[in-house]
């Protein structure tokens, strides 16, 4: 969420970087503003009347060690009857600071100045190509679908049965293939300075809340009713929500924190050819990475995390590109993000795997998350967080890009994980 006083103050800068995220509501923009016009002038009736309380209580106890009680009475009852005035602007100004939340909601995260105009993926900017060749698997290639039921790893029928579409089950080989990456991903994680942890996997609405998940996203979400609760979408939800609510010291700072979670989306409204087998689910296995960080230093250590999560990708030997995303192609509550997209060698296209992205202050004024700087002021801190990296199109490409005659080839890194060399 924007802070208000950067609305007030940068107006038109803002309105600049919001186009850039083709939003053009100036209309919810000066809302916004005369709703926080409303609210200020209510608050300073109210600051005026409580300090004419307090005169009007020092005033009493003065006339009543003077001896002037009826006088003192007097000015007792005038007290008593602002009381009414002081509930009635109470309930004013909770009112308006109500309605000017429910405006600032609608608005999303103002881009970085580097994020570049456009209006869908078509417009991303590459960034970064590795040096793993595509591979020329040729006319016999098969996608990962065919694979899966060829060395019975993954049987999409069966989930079906069970639970519907987009909800597979692993088997044999190909459960140790998601179990190894799951911890190569942790060992990775870990080493690299990552404290991990075990969040639930429901959260309530004031974790969606805080993240942006909610009020944008519930229709995407599966809702647990019965106790109003959401099962996550990613671990990035619960675990920046570890901190709603907290202000940190200046020297706890970066916090480094990496989670293995199930994920659940429900993904209303794909269809087609591209979400066929593992390229689009409605459950599904991610290591999720997140640091709370200072604002000088977010965008330096976005870079860190961009590397990190291509160093993982790289040790797995696939092809893969980084592109920035365009403002069109943004999420609500980003500032900046990378997309990681792996090539299919049999689908002969970029699959996305990852996202790693800078939230600035969007989400930390929503939990309230901040840190006291050196002289004991208290600032928002900048929250980041990554996939490294979600399973199933990385699965997807490591299948089909490494089949052979004799079978799957897994990759020399993860082989100390699974136990095994091929799958055949």
């Amino acid at each position: 969420m924007l802070q208000i006083s950067y609305l007030r103050d940068h107006t038109e800068v803002a309105m600049q970087r919001l186009a850039i995220k083709n939003f053009t509501d100036t209309g919810l923009i000066q809302q916004i503003i005369d709703t926080d016009t409303e609210r200020r002038k209510i608050q300073a009736e109210l600051d005026a009347l409580l300090a004419h309380q307090n005169r009007i209580a020092k005033q009493v106890g003065e006339l009543m060690r003077a001896g002037n009680k009826a006088e003192a009475e007097d000015l007792k009852n005038k007290s008593t009857a602002m009381k009414q005035s002081v509930a009635e602007l109470h309930d004013k100004l909770a009112a308006a600071e109500r309605e000017m939340e429910s405006l600032l909601v609608k608005i999303p995260n103002t881009p970085s100045p580097k994020v570049p105009a456009g209006k869908s993926a078509e417009d991303n900017k590459e960034v970064h190509r590795n040096s793993v060749p595509v591979p020329e698997l040729g006319k016999k290639a098969k996608p990962h679908w065919e694979l899966a039921e060829q060395y019975d790893i993954i049987d999409f029928e069966l989930g079906n049965k069970i639970s519907g579409a987009g909800f597979p089950v692993y088997k044999g080989k190909g459960a140790r293939l998601q179990r190894a990456l799951i911890n190569f991903f942790l060992d990775k994680a870990t080493a690299a300075g990552y404290k991990e942890v075990q969040p639930p996997v429901v959260i309530n609405e004031d974790s969606g809340f805080g993240t942006g998940q909610l009020p944008d996203k519930e229709g995407q979400m599966y809702h647990v009713t019965a106790d109003n609760l959401y099962l996550v979408p990613t671990a990035e939800v619960p675990v920046t929500n570890f901190y709603r609510d907290v202000i940190l010291k200046h020297a706890e700072l970066p916090v480094k924190l990496t989670a293995y979670t199930p994920c659940f989306r429900r993904e209303a409204g794909s269809y087609g050819k591209d979400v066929r087998g593992l390229n689009r689910l409605h459950q599904f296995d991610k290591v999720e990475i997140v640091q709370i960080e200072h604002p000088d230093k977010s965008y330096e250590t976005l870079e860190v995390m961009k590397d990190y999560v291509a160093s993982l990708i790289d040790a797995l030997e696939l092809p893969f590109r980084i592109v920035m995303l365009c403002g069109g192609d943004m999420s609500f509550a980003s500032a900046l993000t990378y997309d990681f997209e792996v090539w299919s060698g049999a689908q002969h296209r970029w699959l996305e795997v990852s996202s790693v992205s800078n939230f600035e202050t969007f989400q930390s004024n929503r939990m309230k998350l901040r840190y006291r700087d050196e002289k004991n002021k208290t600032h928002l801190a900048h929250t980041l967080n990554g996939s490294a990296l979600a399973l199933p199109r990385i699965v997807a490409a490591l299948l089909e890009n490494n089949q052979t005659e004799k079978g799957i080839r897994i990759p020399k890194a993860l082989v100390p994980y699974t136990g095994f060399e091929m799958m055949d």
